[in-house]
């Protein structure tokens, strides 16, 4: 076995689920260094969850092997369980108890002394802006409060290992880039985090690694700029006022880079390496064509740009019925 230092935090090695006739995961295999975030990006019944269960061993997988800081997660489970923390897409505390109350809870359920759990939890409340709270109710709590409270219980053990399962779902724009910077700091005090997400801005914005997950599958995997990179070095828009020019521009445009009509008809979108010289091109070539653009934008490429291009759809479009079904099953499992 490779000495603690050199292994992989989290590994999924060729994993496979299903539920029933619904195939979740379909031979998944994924690798992630410790004292990063992994970036798992996918839409609704990608398999995102699945794999989150899997490794925090709600779910064991039918095929392949899953680790943890080197723990088999089916062998090991309960050394798994010592060794992480798991904040899922809803936030999992107890309405009834105040948010101390909550906190010195887990504390005490993972084996904290009762000194410890009540320490742990001060500190946490006071790190994530919930001390004038503490002795409130949770269920008198907004949204962003108790998903912080929710990731604020997953670290009282202080696990090394952090699974965020779509953390900022539902939050408004302050809360997630509250709770972004506070994964950042994690992640700088030496934690090994896997988000789950499918809110493209996140994962470039906290992921050194990302893999795009559709259908149960790894479809691309790398650096944010990486899986940019595939595209080209820049886009060009160009907008016409009707659908007509458009397509007459889409072939006429076509010898420049990767030509396509937007979804809106009136919109030519055109993948090219050499930005500033294309752009003079495309020019010229309207010109020449007697086509006048409304609008022209140069941008670099999004990932919402890289998903789309791989899946032919975007990440927060509804889900399919089987991939629904997929989920409603796992649900049923993790049960």
């Amino acid at each position: 076995m490779l000495p603690a230092s050199d292994r992989p935090a989290i590994v999924l090695d060729h994993v496979r689920k299903c539920f029933g006739d619904v195939v979740a995961l379909d031979d998944i295999s994924l690798t992630v260094a410790p004292g990063t975030v992994f970036g798992l990006l996918g839409p609704n019944g990608a398999g995102k969850t699945t794999a989150v269960r899997i490794l925090t061993t709600i779910l064991r997988p039918d095929h392949g092997r899953a680790e943890v800081l080197g723990l088999d997660v089916a062998r090991d489970a309960q050394r798994v369980r010592e060794q992480i923390g798991l904040a899922g897409q809803y936030a999992a505390v107890d309405e009834n108890l105040t948010g101390r109350e909550n906190l010195y809870m887990v504390g005490r359920l993972t084996h904290l002394s009762k000194p410890v759990a009540r320490e742990r939890a001060g500190a946490l409340l006071d790190r994530f802006d919930l001390a004038d709270a503490a002795d409130r109710p949770t269920r008198t709590y907004s949204g962003g409060m108790r998903r912080r409270l929710d990731l604020a219980a997953a670290l009282v053990h202080r696990p090394p290992v952090l699974f965020l399962d779509e953390p900022t779902t539902g939050l408004d724009p302050r809360s997630r880039t509250e709770l972004w910077l506070v994964i950042e700091e994690l992640v700088g005090e030496g934690a090994t985090v896997l988000l789950t997400t499918q809110y493209l801005e996140e994962a470039d914005r906290l992921a050194e690694q990302i893999a795009v997950v559709d259908q149960g599958r790894v479809i691309a995997e790398g650096t944010a700029a990486e899986l940019k990179h595939q595209l080209g070095e820049t886009i060009i828009e160009v907008g016409f006022a009707d659908e007509a020019s458009a397509a007459r521009a889409r072939a006429a445009l076509a010898t420049i880079g990767l030509c396509e009509v937007e979804t809106d008809g009136r919109t030519v979108e055109i993948k090219v390496n050499d930005g500033a010289r294309a752009a003079i091109d495309v020019v010229r070539v309207l010109d020449r064509e007697q086509l006048e653009p409304v609008e022209m934008v140069v941008r670099e490429p999004t990932l919402d740009d890289v998903f789309l291009t791989l899946t032919g759809h975007r990440a927060e479009e509804p889900i399919e019925p089987d991939d629904a079904r997929a989920t409603r099953a796992g649900e049923r499992g993790a049960a």
